[in-house]
């Protein structure tokens, strides 16, 4: 938070030399040389920000005090203690790098100028709530995504740089009331997106669940309270059914022998946030809100304790996770069950042992626990491998900057799923990841020449979402054929990793240029024509993708760095809104959900029944004569030629909030055959699609026309769900249905 200077405040020395012995008690842990310099870098810190708030009216040194006593809980060295002491001296002071780096060395003048920078990365100018079609500036983004870029690559150079920010931005979040709230938004989502993300793939769960409930209270400030005071509410009486779980599981431990601390584990109120989205549900229909953590001396007491628990409360099915035998990617290893518990209330227990327990809060800043007494951490390097892995693979990333951060977010700060080779060699992959992105984890040539898969002994399809424990055996060919185009179709969801993606990209880069401009065009025509949005300018499209010439964005579309269906998406939103002399009309309780009139939700609508405009198509309001507003395809022939030019109306879809669903009709070109409706309907109810009405006409040359009605939420549904119809057996063309 930036410091603001005055003339006005007078230096108070008790006061400050009571935040260093403040302190100092916390660094208890550190020998008397680390001691000292913490003591040089806080008064030579504090020279440097006096005369200085922050906006809360404090002076400005609380906020580097703040930031040292946080990584003082996580016992970091001497030299990281300084560094965030001072973290703030080149950005907001006249202090220059070169008399930091006479005062304190190169380590420490290094860590402070890595976290300088990391404190000059740029907010992306985020959606406002009270403004949904407000976009981020592209230039802002690329700032941000880049400064996010190199955020990464200080990380891979010295960890301790990012530890630094995380706690910078901890306390920084605890204060943010005195910004604006618009500010205050864009802080929490960037901390949200980026920070608490980093902050779990590091470990340091105890300050990934601080930094999410303090973001999701400046995000939704409503719902944060809501569940805060029902959490308030129900307080009694979980306290006590936790007692009494605790009382009995620690009796039970006692007597089998088994020396063990149990404790209350509380629930943070974003996760519960998240698992009442997850469900679906409210806040009285979350049970598992009960949670005991148990300490053991040792690994076989863990097991042994889990054996105690299921003999005292039956175990919920699906509820059991060993990430002992299988430890996360941060080395973060525990039992996680999950049991009916006193009362009949769903009651979750973490089983593990001290080490465990000491990686699993603090995560790779645990590291420099072992250099005390000149010990080391030989795992460390272990721990971050997925991060020099990351750097690696940024150097191969092309499109900048964007698609750096786009694959982080994919590739590493989603949930993960732990598979094994054949070997019994051990791969961490995002949710959702399919064996192709596998194969690609194991070798990019292994990617290139997959062929099929077999999980768990079973050969299943290669768009099959991976489950943590899988077996997973990648079939390949003898001699490199090459991937499929059909695994960059993000409808088909073939692949999941930005990681898989990029290496495909890269292969068909390597082909014949003038075969990808060919395919390209293909690809583009053929999508637009589907979806009925025919007519438009094809240099105006390879514009909006940045590109100067045509050949060039067929080229990037051809071998896939560009998906059709991102173009059909991207054309609707940026197409320009048109601009009219009608009239506003009355407001009124619009029959189309979703619709704004010149910017007013509250107006009678209605959708045209002769072209079924749906998200993502460009529309145009027609003033009917006392009902309401007509809305209409731009490119409708009744627009186009039959109506009044001055009834016409600008009219946009709203945000897409409680997802109403619009008719669209298909129409489906196939080789006439036993069970085609019946597969189409499959199809249609897998993607939870409902299919209003369906007709069909058989020709003499064995040939068939169907003919179907589909409740579809966005154009982006409807592309993904044409392209799963057009995968069936037998089927040769798919359409949506012009006016």
């Amino acid at each position: 938070m930036e410091a603001v200077a005055t003339d006005h405040i007078e230096p108070e020395a008790s006061r400050e030399q009571a935040w260093l012995e403040g302190l100092l008690q916390r660094l208890s842990y550190l020998q008397e040389p680390d001691r000292e310099l913490v003591r040089r870098a806080f008064y030579f810190a504090a020279d440097a920000h006096r005369g200085q708030i922050r906006r809360s009216g404090e002076p400005y040194m609380i906020h580097p005090v703040a930031t040292a006593q946080i990584l003082a809980d996580y016992h970091l060295e001497g030299a990281a203690i300084a560094a965030a002491l001072l973290h703030d001296v080149l950005e907001d002071t006249s202090v220059r790098p070169e008399q930091l780096r006479v005062a304190f060395g190169n380590e420490i003048a290094v860590l402070v100028e890595g976290v300088t920078k990391l404190g000059r990365i740029s907010l992306q100018v985020l959606e406002d709530s009270r403004r949904p079609n407000v976009k981020p500036r592209e230039e802002d983004a690329q700032v941000w995504a880049e400064n996010v870029r190199k955020m990464f690559l200080a990380m891979a150079e010295d960890i301790r740089v990012v530890l630094i920010k995380l706690a910078d931005r901890l306390h920084n979040l605890r204060t943010l009331t005195y910004l604006a709230p618009s500010k205050r938004r864009q802080v929490a989502q960037e901390t949200m997106e980026i920070y608490a993300p980093l902050a779990s793939r590091l470990g340091i769960w105890d300050m990934k669940w601080q930094l999410e409930d303090l973001s999701f209270r400046h995000m939704d400030a409503e719902r944060y309270k809501s569940i805060a005071r029902q959490l308030a509410g129900t307080r009694a009486s979980r306290e006590r059914l936790v007692t009494q779980g605790m009382e009995i599981l620690a009796r039970e431990l006692s007597r089998a022998g088994i020396k063990a601390e149990v404790s209350g584990r509380p629930k943070h109120i974003y996760s519960i946030h998240r698992k009442m989205e997850r469900r679906g549900v409210g806040f009285d229909e979350i049970y598992d809100l009960l949670a005991v953590r148990v300490i053991v001396d040792t690994e076989s007491d863990c097991y042994s304790a889990l054996g105690i628990v299921h003999s005292l409360w039956h175990p919920i099915p699906g509820q059991f996770d060993d990430y002992i035998a299988t430890p996360k990617e941060s080395s973060y290893q525990s039992l996680h069950t999950t049991v009916v518990g006193p009362e009949g209330r769903p009651l979750e227990i973490q089983i593990r042992t001290l080490e465990m327990h000491r990686l699993a809060e603090y995560g790779v800043a645990a590291h420099w626990r072992y250099k005390e007494g000149g010990k080391r951490d030989v795992q460390f390097e272990e721990k971050i491998a997925w991060l020099r892995q990351l750097v690696d693979w940024q150097e191969d990333i092309s499109g900048g900057a964007q698609r750096f951060v786009e694959s982080l977010k994919s590739d590493f700060f989603r949930d993960q799923v732990y598979v094994f080779t054949p070997r019994g060699d051990i791969r961490e992959l995002p949710a959702g990841a399919t064996p192709i992105d596998f194969a690609y984890r194991i070798h990019t040539d292994v990617g290139h020449r997959c062929t099929g898969a077999k999980v768990n002994g079973r050969l299943v399809a290669l768009d099959t979402p991976l489950k943590t424990g899988d077996i997973v055996e990648i079939l390949t060919t003898k001699t490199p054929k090459g991937p499929s185009r059909d695994w960059l179709n993000a409808s088909l969801g073939f692949v999941k990793t930005a990681h898989a993606q990029e290496k495909i990209r890269q292969w068909f880069r390597r082909q014949e240029r003038g075969e990808s401009i060919a395919r390209g065009r293909e690809l583009l025509e053929r999508e637009l024509s589907r979806l009925g949005l025919t007519g438009q300018k094809l240099e105006d499209l390879a514009r909006l993708f940045k590109f100067d010439k045509v050949d060039d964005f067929f080229a990037a579309i051809g071998y896939g760095e560009i998906s059709p269906q991102q173009i059909a998406v991207r054309t609707a939103e940026e197409e320009p809104e048109r601009v009219t002399t009608a009239p506003a009309p009355s407001p009124g309780s619009g029959l189309a959900t979703g619709i704004r009139v010149m910017g007013e939700s509250n107006v009678l609508t209605r959708l045209a029944e002769c072209c079924h405009p749906i998200p993502g198509d460009d529309i145009i309001g027609y003033v009917t004569r006392g009902r309401g507003i007509t809305v209409h395809r731009k490119d409708c022939p009744n627009i186009i030629t039959d109506v009044e030019k001055a009834r016409l109306i600008r009219v946009e879809w709203g945000d897409g909030r409680g997802s109403p669903t619009y008719p669209v009709n298909v129409q489906i070109e196939a080789w006439d055959r036993d069970g085609l409706l019946r597969d189409i309907a499959n199809i249609v109810a897998e993607d939870h699609v409902n299919m209003t009405s369906v007709s069909a006409i058989s020709h003499p040359d064995h040939t068939a026309t169907i003919t179907a009605t589909l409740q579809i939420s966005s154009i982006d549904q409807l592309s993904r769900m044409l392209s799963k119809i057009e995968r069936i057996r037998d089927i040769s063309r798919v359409s949506r249905v012009r006016a």
